[in-house]
């Protein structure tokens, strides 16, 4: 018999694992014995299960008694009718009462919701980082540990990141963020994405201490049409600061285009795209003319002969109209 293994025994939960929420002290198949001390070190908690019920919860540090069934010497005989079995079924699980700090997370599947802007259905995957300390250790171990001997934050965020993405898509659909208002309005969306995800972990048997969006992205789709909108955008906004309407604009670039295409029967096409260009420009309302800045229509000038729409003579011509009236 060995005798040494009837002496009180100390029992501790050494090297804890990063991001290690529960761990089963497992002593080389040796049953707690009468009167062993648990120690507790600071920032961890122990259950004790006696008999498959939960006996103690231990949330401060320092050292406990235990006591068991479980004597010394008359359990290890006893053993020898058992199958080398305790009758006397004992288990403690060691967890984390530390804070869990920058608990990494992202999207698993898009946020979709309609632009209050452009109208359309996007897409917005983020992602990010939370904070979280674990507050009923009791009710997370009964509901959701079933006896595990380790349990990781992972786990967790598999249960955090099947719950998390409706009540956020459900905050973006009524905040009416525009796809261009995402980034300047990230904090707001995080406190708020905080707040409808608090009840989430406390349910769990945990307190939800920062929840923090790093980025964000939109589908490639969302990016094309909105790119695409915003190009015609630029457009209109061009035209209207130099005094041309953006119909005649487009007319004008497709003559341009045309000439390009058709060799010497496109020059003269080109000719006439110039002739009219000038003509719209030199016929602005006055209205127009007195609201427009004139350097921003040399800007704009400049803009339309590096693209071709008029000849350099038509962009000389024009630039010096418009230092005349300077």
């Amino acid at each position: 018999m060995n005798i040494k293994k009837q002496m009180r025994s100390v029992i501790q939960w050494e090297n804890p694992r990063e991001f290690q929420l529960f761990y089963k002290f497992i002593d080389q198949g040796d049953e707690v014995k009468n009167a062993s001390k648990l120690i507790l070190e600071p920032g961890q908690g122990c259950i004790f299960t006696y008999e498959g019920k939960v006996e103690g919860v231990f949330d401060e540090e320092g050292i406990y008694d235990l006591k068991t069934g479980n004597k010394p010497f008359f359990t290890t005989l006893k053993k020898f009718m058992n199958l080398f079995e305790s009758e006397h079924k004992t288990g403690i699980w060691f967890y984390r009462k530390a804070d869990m700090l920058n608990v990494r997370w992202g999207t698993r599947i898009p946020i979709k919701y309609n632009d209050p802007v452009y109208g359309f259905p996007v897409q917005l995957r983020g992602y990010g980082n939370y904070s979280i300390r674990i507050t009923d250790a009791k009710s997370f171990f009964v509901n959701f540990l079933f006896g595990k001997l380790d349990y990781f934050v992972d786990q967790l965020q598999e249960v955090f990141l099947s719950r998390v993405t409706q009540p956020i898509s459900n905050y973006l659909a009524n905040a009416k963020f525009s796809y261009a208002e995402i980034d300047s309005n990230i904090e707001l969306i995080a406190s708020e994405a905080k707040n409808k995800t608090t009840s989430i972990f406390e349910d769990l048997g945990f307190e939800l201490l920062d929840f923090r969006i790093e980025g964000t992205s939109f589908d490639p789709e969302t990016e094309k049409r909105i790119g695409e909108v915003s190009d015609v955008q630029a457009e209109v906004k061009s035209a209207n600061i130099a005094g041309v309407d953006f119909a005649e604009l487009q007319k004008l670039k497709a003559m341009r285009d045309a000439a390009k295409n058709q060799g010497m029967a496109g020059a003269s096409m080109g000719m006439f795209a110039g002739v009219e260009m000038g003509k719209t420009m030199q016929t602005p309302s006055e209205s127009k003319s007195e609201k427009s800045d004139v350097r921003s229509k040399l800007k704009d000038l400049k803009e339309l002969f590096e693209d071709e729409l008029i000849s350099e003579d038509e962009y000389q011509a024009k630039k010096q109209q418009l230092l005349d009236s300077m």
